[in-house]
């Protein structure tokens, strides 16, 4: 029985055996492995420049070189796109399957910031981290690539993603909460809130606001889709082991 994961513009394709096999005539342009590392960097960056304004209480929409930074960013990451999308061998199939990834590239809280445009302070922070999505959607990806069996490619990607959307959650619930909740006094309460409801375990802390109770649902509903990623990466890897020692 084969299993087959199409990630990104490429195929990989893994027999009953284990083995991986790799499409003969495909070639990643040096262009397209420059763009995607330097998506890497751009994302991190981003991530860090959130949490130093989260953590100092700083006003985005305030801080010119944070909002500049982002608006060149976005315009990058929308660069990368159609570059990506210039090489691809199917266009059509390439667009489809990476059209998330040119939404979430455009710079709407630039856009809100420029138009004068009236949103609460929860709907602002959650448009801010709209490029971080693109950043953490390209990091699964890479770090997919990176393994040559398909079930551990998927299990890494799934992993990087869940550790991201662990970590936005956490920034965004102590945004919010940590000025009206006794309960949140350090951010690392939010981290061990977010962890633990990730992992669907919950936690003695309740949230107050609004946009901490969409988080405490947002983050178990996660949890039950991508932990049990961690038992097909188990029984995949003790069946592989399995029939090795038997070879």
């Amino acid at each position: 029985m084969l299993m087959l994961i199409d990630m990104d513009n490429s195929h990989i394709t893994t027999t009953a055996s284990g083995q991986t096999q790799q499409p003969e005539s495909h070639h990643t342009p040096r262009i397209i492995t420059i763009m995607d590392l330097l998506v890497l960097i751009l994302s991190a960056l981003l991530i860090v420049f959130i949490s130093i304004d989260t953590f100092e209480k700083v006003d985005f929409l305030e801080n010119h070189r944070y909002m500049q930074f982002q608006l060149w960013v976005c315009v990058f990451f929308m660069i990368d796109f159609f570059v990506e999308l210039a090489y691809s061998h199917d266009k059509w199939r390439f667009f489809r399957r990476r059209f998330l990834f040119l939404l979430l590239s455009v710079p709407y809280l630039n856009i809100v910031n420029l138009a004068h445009i009236e949103l609460s302070g929860e709907v602002l922070y959650f448009v801010r981290f709209i490029p971080l999505a693109r950043g953490a959607l390209a990091m699964s990806i890479v770090t997919g690539y990176l393994s040559s069996n398909a079930v551990t490619s998927l299990f890494m990607s799934y992993l990087v993603i869940l550790l991201m959307i662990t970590y936005f959650c956490s920034l965004i619930f102590y945004e919010m909460e940590q000025p009206v909740n006794p309960q949140v006094q350090t951010y690392w309460s939010a981290l061990w809130w977010a962890f633990m409801n990730m992992s669907t375990v919950g936690c003695n802390i309740s949230p107050v606001t609004v946009t901490g109770k969409l988080v405490a649902v947002v983050l178990p509903i996660m949890g039950m889709v991508i932990f049990p990623l961690f038992t097909v990466y188990l029984t995949d890897y003790v069946q592989r082991n399995a029939k090795w020692k038997s070879n």
